[in-house]
């Protein structure tokens, strides 16, 4: 692997020491560049746009696709077939497993690791330390399709995790070093250091020994 393999576009900047593997794309342009481009008649390679940033030590698998106004911190880590969408920030030590999907505007902190086949909507918080289980799916729109919504994700505070194939349904919040069973549909706001568990979940108080801080 090597940073040769990439297709990269706009002014994209990597980072000191970046890992690609074959088929990555950084800095892919936004829809609204590209109807830029076809009512200006201009190629993509011509465009002037910002693109990604990706900071020193990544290594991005191959087929990963990271669109323009990215911007990510050092060691980042993705597995094969990644999309990270436009307007998320990334920050450092974040792992992000295969298959997963970032749809964009979403902020990511330090220390994070996000499993394979994780789905990520717009407008979601996920604080330091967080870890998502493969699998795990969080929702943004409350009635899809029959009613307008502000598309709100849920905030996922530091130090919580959330469990293989839990369901995290729009605005809810998982509080500081709160857990999500495996699972578990979480339709309401979490406490801190609390246990949700169950379809629909409860909340059940953790035991002594998990009530510290994901060690990621």
């Amino acid at each position: 692997m090597d940073i040769r393999n990439a297709k990269i576009y706009g002014k994209s900047k990597i980072g000191k020491n970046a890992i690609f593997g074959d088929g990555v794309i950084i800095g892919y342009p936004t829809a609204k560049i590209l109807k830029e481009a076809k009512t200006c008649g201009l190629e993509i390679k011509d465009m002037d746009f910002e693109g990604a940033s990706i900071g020193d030590n990544a290594v991005i698998r191959s087929n990963t696709t990271i669109y323009s106004d990215v911007k990510a911190g050092v060691n980042l880590r993705t597995g094969h077939n990644v999309l990270i969408r436009e307007e998320t920030h990334i920050g450092d030590d974040v792992l992000i497993g295969t298959n997963s999907i970032l749809d964009g505007r979403t902020v990511i902190g330090d220390h994070v690791s996000i499993q394979g086949n994780v789905y990520i909507p717009l407008n979601v918080i996920i604080e330091d330390n967080v870890f998502i289980g493969p699998c795990a799916v969080l929702t943004n729109d409350k009635y899809p399709i029959r009613s307008k919504s502000d598309l709100k994700g849920p905030t996922l505070r530091r130090g919580a995790s959330v469990g293989a194939n839990s369901t995290i349904l729009p605005g809810v919040e998982v509080g500081e070093g709160a857990m999500v069973a495996a699972g578990a549909l979480v339709t309401k706001d979490v406490p801190p250091w609390k246990l949700a568990i169950g379809f629909p979940a409860i909340f059940k108080d953790l035991p002594e020994e998990l009530r510290t801080l994901n060690n990621i």
